[in-house]
């Protein structure tokens, strides 16, 4: 039925024009001229380009689907549940976050942190009484203090604006330790040693790059005694004035002193050794600069994927399916899964053959290639049955040759 015009007047909203929930501190919360519950690095991995590692691993465990799911009694996947922690995997976090979102906020603070927490935030019941619950928003905690069932952890608190410290039992929260712990977290683990490196190299750079000249003014002159030793001062304040004075920097002496330049670049094995550490670090974590700039080939990112994200992905879906499904859940066939889309590395080239052989070998019905490829799928049924098009059908009729 039609909506009348003086209710659509009356119901109307606009966000300028109605701009009432702004208009106390009240009313919105605390502000802050930057997003409060991003997560930052710290003990110096923010100041270096192991950032861009971490970033790369994170996005790409971030492209990884993880659903809440219903397996038969092979353990085989059969459908997707729908649930609030489903929801909070794939579609909403929180209200500040996708799923995705705080999949990468997940592998982020992990890889720095070297353990996290995941934190129910909104559930429908007390965890703390019963295990029948189901988690409505979840968030990403840095762990202050350790107990023997219980953790101090620091969550950004979307009531109030600003990270709070609560104390939860182990058994409500996710824990997360980098499975890569031993090579990134560990003090002298080679990420912490090319950080150290990396940081001794940016202060050279910063000390080379000051300003100053480094001087060495030679005298016509013993400077031994009191007066002398006067003198020569006083000559050192005057070319530095005449330096500080002039437009161009531009000074002058006399014909006998002698001035020597000292900000030589010095030669060391600095950056001999970052390198070592780098090249180590990348063979460790199944990394190679092609995967970071984009050129690597389908065997060195299915290298990457199998040492490096999986372990990673892995150890978030098994400590999310041991905190957040009962018991009577998973004796159900209930799970946390995580599908990894095997067709985002193929070639466009490539795509028709393999479409050929999963159609012919009854694998994938013509609609899921459609839908593969980014197409509508098709109205005709028969594109929705697992059949090898080339063979002629049981009931007699025409032979189908697939295009």
């Amino acid at each position: 039925m039609e909506i009348a015009l003086g209710s659509r007047l009356k119901h109307a909203w606009n966000a300028f024009v109605n701009d009432r929930y702004t208009s106390t501190y009240s009313e919105v919360g605390r502000g802050s001229s930057y997003r409060p519950d991003r997560p930052r690095f710290t003990r110096g991995n923010k100041n270096s380009i192991v950032t861009s590692v971490y970033n790369r691993i994170a996005l790409d465990t971030a492209s990884i689907n993880i659903s809440h799911v219903q397996l038969d009694s092979g353990g085989r996947y059969v459908s997707t549940i729908t649930s609030g922690l489903n929801s909070c995997l794939s579609l909403e976090a929180n209200i500040d976050q996708t799923g995705r979102a705080l999949i990468q906020d997940i592998v982020m603070s992990m890889l720095d942190e070297g353990c996290i927490a995941i934190v129910p935030i909104d559930t429908t019941d007390d965890p703390k009484f019963t295990s029948s619950y189901d988690i409505n928003s979840v968030r990403v905690g840095k762990i202050i203090d350790w107990y023997p069932k219980h953790v101090k952890v620091r969550v950004y608190n979307d009531k109030t604006g600003v990270k709070e410290d609560v104390t939860l039992p182990k058994s409500i929260v996710g824990i997360v330790e980098n499975p890569l712990y031993a090579v990134i977290n560990e003090p002298n683990s080679t990420m912490q040693r090319l950080i150290r490196k990396l940081n001794l190299l940016d202060a050279v750079d910063e000390q080379s790059s000051s300003g100053k000249l480094d001087l060495i003014i030679q005298l016509p002159y013993v400077i031994k005694s009191e007066a002398r030793r006067k003198q020569a001062e006083d000559r050192r304040k005057d070319i530095e004035n005449q330096l500080a004075g002039s437009k161009f920097g531009i000074a002058y002496t006399d014909g006998t002193e002698r001035i020597t330049q000292l900000n030589r670049s010095v030669e060391n094995n600095l950056m001999a050794q970052i390198e070592y550490l780098t090249s180590m670090l990348y063979s460790q974590l199944g990394i190679t600069q092609s995967i970071l700039d984009g050129t690597a080939d389908d065997k060195t990112m299915l290298n990457y994927y199998n040492r490096t994200i999986e372990p990673i992905i892995s150890a978030i879906v098994d400590e999310i399916k041991r905190k957040f499904l009962t018991k009577t859940a998973r004796s159900q066939n209930k799970s946390i899964s995580f599908f990894r889309d095997p067709f985002k590395l193929v070639p466009v080239s490539q795509i028709a053959e393999i479409a050929d052989k999963f159609t012919r070998n009854e694998i994938m019905t013509s609609n899921e290639i459609r839908q593969v490829v980014g197409l509508m799928p098709a109205e005709d049924p028969k594109a929705d049955e697992l059949r090898n098009k080339n063979l002629s059908q049981p009931n007699g009729g025409e032979e189908k040759v697939a295009v």
